[in-house]
């Protein structure tokens, strides 16, 4: 009987082996991802790296090491300019301290404030004086008498100054932005804004004042002042009246 020859099985062992071999020899599983070059790891590391600094620097885990994220502030400004000199004859005998809460609120009219508007809460602080000009007496304002015991002058009524705003103690408190204001104001600042809150505040300030007895008190107070100034003068009788 001739004897029945066993199957190939090598042969068949040897074409599923080259199968899975790769062209360079390394194995791939079938079905499964290839492995990743190696350089796609380095921006990975890199940025891992700069995390870990960041981390160490707002940490300051090694305050003996200098921060090479710290920042620094250079002035570079040029010297103040004298522009003009003015000549003041103002007595300047109150001052109104005030704050305001400036609530400016910018919408669009046919977008939600989600997406377009701005609402900005300011608190200023700022002053405004009250003062009587003598530079604005006219001749015959001051009388005196004979035996220099006497004197009477005619004042004008005091006015109110400027308002000035102390922009050291004022501040944005809060701030509401849509979407859209975001983004321009990431790509684009805006000091117009500021300066923008800054005006209101000086006006609201400035009309406040009106409704305040600064003009009363800084005609009293100058009244004080010069009849004590004439009385060390050797005046016994100093009348002072507000007229205009």
């Amino acid at each position: 009987m001739a004897r029945r020859s066993a199957p190939n099985r090598t042969s068949e062992h040897d074409d599923e082996s080259e199968a899975d071999s790769g062209p360079a020899g390394g194995r791939t599983a079938r079905g499964g991802r290839g492995r990743l070059p190696w350089y796609f790891g380095v921006p990975v590391a890199l940025a891992a790296v700069l995390v870990l600094l960041l981390a160490v620097a707002k940490l300051d885990l090694l305050p003996g090491l200098p921060n090479p994220f710290a920042e620094r502030e250079v002035d570079r400004s040029g010297p103040a300019v004298l522009k003009s000199i003015q000549n003041m004859s103002r007595y300047t005998a109150a001052t109104g301290n005030f704050q305001v809460i400036v609530d400016l609120d910018q919408d669009a009219k046919f977008l939600p404030s989600q997406l377009l508007g701005k609402r900005t809460l300011y608190v200023a602080t700022g002053s405004v004086g009250a003062y009587v000009d003598l530079g604005a007496l006219p001749e015959g304002a001051v009388t005196v008498s004979a035996d220099r015991r006497t004197a009477a002058i005619a004042l004008p009524h005091a006015k109110l100054a400027d308002a000035t705003l102390d922009v050291r103690r004022s501040y944005v408190f809060s701030q509401q932005r849509g979407l859209f204001d975001r983004i321009g104001d990431f790509f684009s600042g805006n000091p117009g804004d500021q300066q923008r809150l800054e005006v209101l505040a000086t006006e609201k300030i400035q009309t406040a004042a009106h409704d305040t007895a600064l003009t009363a008190t800084a005609e009293t107070n100058t009244t004080a002042v010069l009849q004590g100034l004439l009385r060390s003068l050797g005046f016994t009788t100093v009348t002072v009246t507000t007229t205009g």
